[in-house]
């Protein structure tokens, strides 16, 4: 075949082949090249990202990929490239970008559109690529190193991992073309969930990674690569090739202890933001200044508090993670003393307290300690991230303002409903909050917002061996921190109002320098004083004296995290006036936000009618992440298309544990695959038949085939431990809910709903909830009734909002 050859078996020595490999002529997908080009300079780094589109197919593509890049760089410009036609990128509003992208792709035009969903997560389209041919969009970025206990790192996502999508399905088309459903939750979740690599297809995109140090700026004493093998050659850093595209890219160095320090940049003129502007889009007469205090000593001991501590225990957790999440939630709660007040709460879609301690907050004795490590201890992966319920719960404990109030998340961070729940928190200065991720492809983003929203740190850990490290900080920054109320005033520098990021100035912490950024006018020079309240009640002053320096990026940096600030406000407050501003402020200092797009268009026109065939990038696996055994219903991404045969859907012999394999926009030119509208998607639980077509509606004959073959994979694994039958039971009441979501009404999908809930009811024992689950499965492959279900167990409520509310208007992606 000229187009697609579908692999039913995988021959001998094809070991890059994998089952349902898509092959063409000219190769696997459109995504074929990835470079990331770092330069680094003190703790400043600037980043050249290509991307490298080819059409395989006979017909004029588009390519959507959706990919990650550093939370806080500043995305500053954007190169097409066709043969040897270069077409600079241009900022404009999103809406007007949109249109413009869409006008030039009806006329024939080769365009590209670059647009944010999430502070860590883009999209990226690439419009009328001609059979053959090769495209490249470069971005051109420039953001901050993280810097705390004498170590600076350098951390690039390389893959937006699966997300868990709550809430109600939205009415109408997708806003976007991944696998989920948009959600009165998540309004834009069909964004940010591209399709995802089946394991074992062989490696689509050619990576490589340079990073070159500057020596002029401020020397490392030493370099560390985290989850990569880096060589070093005149001065630049490489991974080794054949890397995959599946986990982040980490590279930490150690610098001798600094100084604090304020550095001001002047603005330089730039082009215009975007053609119809005739004036600079800065002012000569203005600059950026970037303020860095180092904490003090202090000896004093920490005051007493009360901690909540939420441990993330679905299904995404599984392997390494959940080891590691529950070894850094069981040392937190060891470093408690009886004068702190604490409180433990496990979730997936349900929160587990620990056994034999009251509700509330209790003294962190010895014994009560001992309970909540023993639950800490036990606790599974499987199941869905409802985050919201427990966040709330940990903020309600947190009540007395007369104690320092500390929440600890512990989670991957892989949801989709980020903006309701920096809404939930946004509004309690009060408690603190620091969050640890742990993940190979962390939501850094998430977790960060959250963590500066709430005056606290955010840690991440990669991987078990960095686990140590990662404690010893996170435990010195829950105690109280050194300094707190901190307030800036400037002497011989006009600073500018309401210009100063983050916006909420961060509390000193022990090893981690307080670093702010704002805006002055008029002449660069004289001093900033900080001044705040130290860890025993008394006045704390640090003055600064102000040095001159060539460095354009800062301003870039500075409206990186203005924006986000911006952001959040519009998030938690909803104010519509916010939008202006933020509008106003990324086109004027050229850098790329959730209200905005760049947008590049080739005048020349090399189609007719537009692109024929459209193709979302399929993203790999998270690395670290345990395989989906199923297929569980769901189009598998490089598969199939409309034509192409469908494999029967394997039914899962271990934990799924993960996300579905999503689905990508096929292979064909005219009907896009769809994925229905269910009433709760998530990670655990595609929305498909049981056969894995969309396009159609499940029967109760497939049905019943499905529940035949789910009792033989119980019945296989009796004889397997408690916790991995518990971890089967969850992902089988998560299966089986997308199917009675599939079926909507009727008595079978009542019938299976009331499974579901039954499964789900952790207060029956594991072996009760074992025996009902064949006795059902055996009862509905037969065709016969089902048993109502014993002990009043409740249905499972809708997320919060219903499927009534429409959150659609206060998004940041709406046309």
């Amino acid at each position: 075949m000229t187009m697609i050859e579908y692999l039913r078996d995988v021959p001998a020595g094809r070991e890059d082949d994998g089952f349902g490999a898509l092959r063409t002529e000219r190769g696997n997908l459109p995504l074929h090249r990835l470079d990331v080009r770092a330069s680094i300079t003190g703790l400043v780094a600037g980043i050249e990202v290509t991307q490298g589109f080819r059409n395989p197919y006979d017909v004029p593509l588009e390519a959507t990929y959706v990919f990650p890049l550093p939370d806080r760089a500043a995305l500053t410009g954007m190169t097409m490239t066709a043969g040897d036609r270069v077409i600079e990128g241009v900022l404009a509003d999103r809406a007007n970008a949109r249109e413009r992208y869409d006008q030039a792709l009806a006329a024939g035009q080769r365009a590209s559109i670059a647009e944010e969903d999430r502070p860590d997560v883009f999209t990226l389209r690439v419009g009328n690529i001609l059979p053959g041919e090769q495209v490249t969009v470069a971005l051109t970025l420039a953001g901050p190193l993280t810097f705390a206990d004498g170590q600076a790192e350098f951390r690039f996502p390389l893959v937006v991992a699966p997300r868990y999508i709550p809430g109600a399905p939205l009415p109408g088309q997708p806003v976007g073309d991944g696998y989920a459903p948009d959600t009165t939750a998540v309004p834009d979740a069909s964004r940010i969930t591209p399709p995802v690599l089946l394991p074992g297809f062989p490696n689509p995109v050619d990576l490589s990674i340079e990073v070159r140090l500057d020596p002029a700026g401020l020397p490392p004493t030493g370099v560390a690569s985290s989850l990569h093998v880096v060589t070093e050659t005149d001065g630049v850093l490489r991974i080794q090739p054949g890397e995959r595209v599946d986990r982040d890219f980490i590279l930490r160095l150690s610098h001798a202890e600094g100084r604090s320090a304020l550095a001001l940049a002047a603005d330089q003129a730039r082009k215009p933001a975007r053609p119809d502007h005739t004036t600079p889009s800065t002012q000569p007469d203005e600059g950026t200044y970037r303020l860095t205090i180092l904490p003090p000593e202090s000896t004093v001991p920490p005051r007493p508090k009360d901690l909540v501590l939420l441990l993330d225990r679905s299904g995404s957790m599984s392997g390494w993670k959940m080891v590691a999440a529950r070894r850094a939630a069981a040392r937190i709660v060891d470093t408690l003393t009886e004068t702190d007040r604490f409180a433990v709460l496990t979730f997936n879609h349900q929160a587990h307290r620990p056994d034999g301690l009251p509700e509330g907050l209790i003294a962190g004795t010895d014994r009560s300690r001992y309970r909540a490590v023993e639950h800490l201890a036990g606790a599974q992966a499987g199941g869905g991230t409802e985050m919201l319920t427990p966040l709330r719960e940990g903020l309600r404990l947190l009540a007395d303002p007369s104690r320092d109030r500390v929440l600890v998340l512990v989670t991957d961070g892989q949801v989709g409903n980020e903006d309701e729940l920096i809404r939930e928190i946004g509004g309690d200065p009060g408690v603190r909050i620091h969050t640890v991720g742990v993940d190979r492809a962390v939501n850094a983003g998430f977790l960060g917002r959250l963590a500066t929203i709430g005056g606290g740190r955010c840690e991440l850990v990669e991987s078990e061996e960095r686990l140590d490290a990662a404690m010893d900080r996170i435990h010195r920054r829950i105690a109280a921190p050194l300094v707190t109320g901190i307030r800036l005033q400037a002497e011989g520098l006009d600073l500018i109002d309401g210009t100063v990021a983050p916006a909420r100035v961060p509390d000193l912490f022990p090893g981690v320098p307080l670093v702010v950024s704002g805006r002055y006018r008029g002449p660069a020079g004289g001093t900033i004083t900080a001044t705040g309240t130290d860890c025993d009640g008394g006045a704390w002053r640090a003055e600064v004296p102000a040095t001159v320096v060539d460095s354009p990026a800062l301003s870039a940096i500075w409206a990186r995290a203005h924006l986000r600030d911006l952001e959040d406000r519009y998030t938690v407050a909803a104010d519509r006036a916010l939008e202006g501003e933020i509008v106003a402020t990324s086109l004027r200092h050229g850098v790329l936000c959730r209200f905005t797009a760049y947008v590049a268009i080739d005048p020349r026109v090399v189609a007719e009618g537009g692109p024929e065939h459209r193709v979302i990038q399929p993203v790999e696996l998270p690395s670290g992440w345990a395989p989906m055994s199923a297929l569980g219903g769901a189009l598998m991404a490089g598969a199939v298309g409309a034509s192409a045969p469908m494999p029967p859907a394997p039914m899962p012999m271990a934990p799924m544990g993960m996300a579905p394999m999503g689905m990508a926009r096929g292979v064909q030119s005219e009907a896009r695959l769809r994925m229905p509208k269910v009433a709760r998607s998530s990670r655990m639980s595609p929305p498909a038949g049981p056969l894995g077509r969309a396009s159609e509606p499940s029967s109760e004959v497939s049905v019943a085939k499905l529940v035949e073959r789910e009792a033989r994979t119980l019945r296989a694994a009796e004889g397997q431990p408690v916790s991995q039958r518990a971890e089967l039971l969850d992902d089988l009441a998560s299966r089986l809910d997308a199917q009675a979501t599939w079926l909507g009404s009727g008595p079978l999908a009542d019938a299976l709903r009331a499974l579901v809930a039954a499964l789900r009811d952790e207060s029956v024992p594991l072996a009760e909830r074992w025996a009902r689950a064949l006795a059902e499965l055996d009862r509905l492959a037969a065709g016969g009734p089902a048993q109502p279900p014993s002990g009043g167990i409740p249905a499972q409520e809708p997320s919060a909002g219903g499927a009534e509310t429409d959150r659609r208007g206060g998004a940041f992606w709406r046309p």
